[in-house]
């Protein structure tokens, strides 16, 4: 569930194929021999049909090692002794969790540093509530034991409660579980006026789910994660079972879906998203679905994703005859087999009469925005004029208000933009500013992860190659 946070990143990747842990029995001590080796034999056997919970291990202190390094950043305005303080009272005592997080997440210590330094009162709101997730953690094992009594081959993780630096509620890595307890255990109450107005914006929506009363649903959801085949690294379908599979099975062993804005949209616009997600699952572009909490647009409404993967995956175990069979299929199913992911989707019949992929796949790419016209015109002879000071282009489609630009083929030495360029007020056209000398040669990139339409669709990437005229 970790793509659900501002300044979201890719989920780290997780152990594909690990073996499973060993769950350790304790039994009397007695003399080998032949009528000892029989009871033995017989106590292996009557645990045989027993469901093995999970060995669970909860880590909190993270917690309390972070606000031991807060107090101290606080005590000074010298970032270099900021820093040290970061390190000496929370990085260097941190858990393998913690530094897991770290890894998964890219957290950087001067990253927390910055964050403390610039949201005193958020720090100082969430506080309290992050001492709650000691206690939360104590209602998780029952849930586990349900879950092992669903999925009984369930391998044993360990779960950490750590403080991050704002970009991640939950998730995994291998064996672990990876709490950032500054976001999950957020409520309306927490103060986040220091963030800009489209970090507000999310930070509201995400802050009236409760997420302190999600607690025991996200560590469900990120300890199934543990026992998946993945991430996959394919296409959008993959990503969405990937996260339904969760979502479903922490619904099934707690009897609740996570309060977040998906769950009570999705069902209420499904035909809606049913043929949006139909044209866009198996694209690689994942935007428009997942990792898109920041928005200006007060209705907007994130990660829908997670919805349509748990709906077409709640369909297929309706339709299973065995449900603990279904369960097994959905957990052991290789995420990172498009292929498999594929026949999964047409097994639940979510879809009735679904078109081929290569078809699905055509029209999809026939949809993406192109860039139609460049101004001024490059000559055939590729030869602009040096005075040239703007680059205008335009494409087939109304535009979001998004821009990705990268060098061209010739790297830096090749750039020609000079300063910040800007949307024509109709979002069809871009101008780039530029700053050209003489018989150079140009080129810079617009990339569709980027640049992308107003319906969410990534532009294919064009690259603005020209030289200029000799003097």
């Amino acid at each position: 569930m970790a793509g659900k946070l501002p300044f979201s990143v890719p989920k780290g990747k997780r152990a594909i194929g690990r073996p499973s842990p060993r769950l350790s029995f304790t039994f009397p001590k007695i003399a080998m021999q032949k009528s000892a080796l029989l009871v033995l034999l017989c106590a292996l056997s009557t645990l045989g049909g027993y469901a093995q919970r999970p060995r669970q291990l909860v880590y909190t202190s993270d917690i309390d090692n972070f606000w031991v390094a807060y107090d101290s950043i606080r005590t000074t305005t010298d970032s270099a002794k900021q820093l040290r303080y970061l390190n000496r009272y929370y990085i260097d005592k941190g858990t393998a969790g913690l530094r897991a997080f770290m890894e998964v997440k890219q957290y950087t210590p001067q990253e927390w540093v910055n964050s403390i330094r610039q949201y005193p009162r958020f720090w100082n709101s969430i506080r309290p509530n992050t001492q709650l997730a000691k206690t939360a953690a104590n209602d998780i094992e029952p849930y586990l034991k349900k879950l092992a009594a669903l999925y009984p081959a369930l391998r044993p993780a360990g779960l950490y409660f750590t403080i991050g630096a704002l970009r991640s509620s939950g998730t995994t890595k291998a064996d672990m579980v990876l709490i950032g307890a500054e976001m999950a255990t957020g409520n309306p109450g927490i103060d986040f006026s220091e963030f800009p107005t489209n970090t507000q914006a999310f930070l509201s929506r995400y802050f009236k789910s409760q997420p302190l009363k999600n607690l025991v649903v996200l560590n469900v959801h990120e300890y199934v994660h543990t026992q998946e085949k993945g991430p996959p690294e394919s296409d959008l379908l993959a990503q969405a079972l990937y996260e339904g599979t969760c979502d479903l099975v922490a619904e099934l062993v707690t009897g609740k879906l996570p309060l977040l804005p998906y769950v009570a949209y999705g069902p209420a616009h499904e035909a809606e998203l049913k043929e949006q997600f139909k044209r866009d699952m198996f694209a690689p572009y994942l935007r428009n679905w997942f990792y898109n909490q920041l928005s200006d647009d007060p209705h907007h409404v994130p990660d829908l994703g997670y919805y349509m993967g748990y709906a077409i995956c709640k369909a297929y175990y309706q339709r299973a005859k065995n449900k603990k069979e279904a369960v097994r299929q959905l957990l052991e199913l290789d995420y990172t087999d498009a292929k498999a992911v594929e026949a999964l989707l047409r097994a639940s019949a979510y879809y009735p009469a679904l078109p081929g992929k290569e078809q699905l796949l055509a029209a999809y790419e026939q949809s993406r925005p192109r860039v139609t016209n460049v101004t001024p015109t490059i000559p055939v002879d590729g030869l602009l004029d040096a005075s040239v000071k703007e680059i205008r282009i335009e494409f087939s489609a109304v535009m979001a208000p998004y821009t990705g630009t990268d060098y061209g083929s010739g790297g830096k030495a090749e750039w020609p933009v000079a300063g910040r360029g800007s949307f024509t007020p109709d979002k069809k056209s871009y101008v780039y500013p530029v700053a050209l000398q003489p018989g150079r040669t140009y080129s810079f990139l617009l990339n569709g992860g980027g640049f992308r339409s107003a319906d969410g669709r990534p532009l294919v990437a064009y690259e603005v190659k020209f030289k200029t005229r000799e003097q």
